[in-house]
């Protein structure tokens, strides 16, 4: 099996973004993107899906954090397209129920090649930390289009917004873990059309 990596730069008036992605790899995790709320939903991804991600960003963050998140969620997007390449092998669908504490959250995904994205989150507070709480669900439903992706999640319960976005993340990492993972027995892309890239 070829090396499923990828890395995307992404460089306009508003962001520089330097991003690279393992899908074999161990769950380490280097991010910087000048929003510590969304390093910490970008480490769970990379933990819970045993991803390789490092991050490099430096945004318009003196504007507000929405340019950053937006243009990071292109760039992962990206990689985990570029990454899986024909996408041959994989199991294509994963799912995962997550909880943290009294939040539980649902993450579906079929790496179908054609991109939509439906993500039911409801929060409390305008912030998490500098993170407006708004681009939990952007950030999902960006990486879902550039990553060619069918993504369907959910904080199905829970008081604290931080555990719902927690949820979410880990939920979307683990998911995805289980629908790029190579089954043996499959040969070629997992679709009776014979393609999952057009």
């Amino acid at each position: 099996m070829s090396e499923r990596k990828a890395e995307v730069k992404r460089n306009t008036k508003e962001t520089a973004i330097e991003l690279s992605l393992n899908l074999d790899g161990a769950g380490a995790a280097d991010i910087s993107t000048g929003i510590g709320f969304y390093d910490h939903m970008l480490g769970h991804i990379a933990h819970h899906g045993q991803f390789d991600l490092r991050v490099q960003a430096q945004g318009d963050l003196h504007i507000d954090a929405h340019h950053t998140v937006e243009d990071i969620a292109i760039c992962l997007g990206r990689a985990i397209d570029e990454a899986l390449g024909s996408r041959s092998g994989i199991e294509r669908m994963g799912a995962a129920y997550v909880p943290m504490d009294e939040a539980l959250a649902r993450a579906v995904i079929d790496l179908s090649g054609r991109p939509y994205a439906v993500i039911i989150a409801e929060f409390n507070t305008p912030l998490m930390g500098e993170m407006p709480t708004d681009l939990v669900i952007h950030s999902l439903e960006t990486v879902a289009a550039h990553a060619r992706m069918n993504l369907h999640a959910e904080a199905l319960y829970g008081r604290n917004d931080h555990h719902k976005a927690e949820a979410l993340f880990k939920a979307f990492g683990r998911a995805l873990a289980s629908a790029v993972a190579i089954d043996p027995r499959r040969q070629g892309v997992p679709s009776t059309k014979g393609t999952l890239t057009e």
